[in-house]
C-alpha cells in the first residue's frame, strides 16, 4: 500500500493527522509506504518576523491576537489527545522552503538506497516535532543541517542543498499536485492513487479508507461451472484458454 500525504512541518493539524493516520495503520496491521509531499501554507512567509504566532494568526484571518491565542489553545488540545506536546508560544517565524526540499533530498536518497527506505519519514517527524514542540527555528540553514544529520543525511549534501535551489521545482510540483487534486488544505491524503482523505480526520475515518484500499487489492475470486478444470493444459473451451 502506498500513501502520499501533502503537509507543512508548521501546520498543527498535519502533526495530527500524521498521528491519526499512523494510529489506524498500526490498528489494521497493515504496512504502508508512505511518501510526503510539500505544500506550503503560506510561501510568502519569511524567518525574521518579529511577531509570535498567536499574532500571525490573528492577523491573518481578521480576528486578533485573543482569536489566535484561544486557537493554538484549542489545536494544542487536540495534540495532546493523540500524544503530542505543543509549546506554540515558542514557535519560530518560517519560510519552509527549505525543509521541503531537504525532505526532498531524504526522499531521493532514501529511494535510490543511500539511505533507510524511511529516512524521509524520519526526517518529517524531526521537523514537526522541532517545530512544534522544540520551538526551533525550522527556516533557519545551521538549525535544519543539524536536524537532517541528526536522522542521517550527509551534512555535505544537506549543505549543498541548502546553498542552492536544488529541488525548488519539486517543492512547487507537489503544491500543483494537491491542487489537481481538489485539496483546499493540508493534511491531504491519497491511499493508493485513489482514495483521498482531507484534513486531520478522525482514526475511524483513516481506518475506513484503509479497509477500502485493501478490498480493492484481494484477489479475484473465480467461479466456475460444475466440474469445469482450471488445468494449464486444458484446451480452450467455455471456460477460456489457458496461458
Amino acid at each position: 500500500m502506498r500513501i502520499d500525504v501533502w503537509s507543512d512541518v508548521v501546520c498543527p493539524w498535519c502533526y495530527i493527522g500524521k498521528r491519526r493516520l499512523e494510529e489506524a495503520l498500526e490498528a489494521s496491521g497493515d504496512t504502508a509506504e508512505i511518501v510526503w509531499h510539500s505544500f506550503q501554507l503560506d510561501p510568502s512567509s519569511t524567518n525574521d518576523d518579529p511577531r509570535d504566532l498567536a499574532t500571525r494568526l490573528g492577523e491573518k484571518y481578521g480576528r486578533g491576537r485573543e482569536w489566535g491565542l484561544q486557537a493554538n489553545a484549542q489545536v494544542t488540545e487536540v495534540a495532546a489527545e493523540v500524544g503530542l506536546e505543543y509549546h506554540l508560544d515558542q514557535a519560530k517565524p518560517v519560510n519552509t522552503v527549505d525543509a521541503h526540499r531537504l525532505l526532498h533530498l531524504a526522499r531521493e536518497l532514501g529511494e535510490a538506497g543511500e539511505l533507510p527506505a524511511d529516512t524521509q519519514g524520519r526526517l518529517k517527524e524531526r521537523l514537526l516535532k522541532a517545530y512544534f514542540t522544540d520551538g526551533l527555528p525550522v527556516g533557519d540553514h545551521t538549525t535544519l543541517t543539524e536536524l537532517a544529520t541528526e536522522v542521517g543525511l550527509p551534512a555535505d549534501r544537506v549543505r549543498e542543498v541548502l546553498s542552492g535551489t536544488a529541488y525548488t521545482q519539486d517543492v512547487e510540483a507537489d503544491q500543483a499536485q494537491a491542487l489537481a487534486y481538489g485539496a483546499n488544505g493540508v493534511p491531504f491524503f491519497v491511499i493508493d492513487e485513489k482514495y483521498g482523505v482531507s484534513g486531520a480526520q478522525p482514526v475511524e475515518v483513516f481506518a475506513e479508507a484503509l479497509r477500502r484500499a485493501n478490498a480493492d487489492r484481494k484477489p479475484v475470486t473465480l467461479i466456475t461451472a460444475p466440474g469445469a478444470t482450471t488445468d494449464g493444459d486444458a484446451a480452450c473451451g467455455p471456460d477460456g484458454c489457458p496461458i
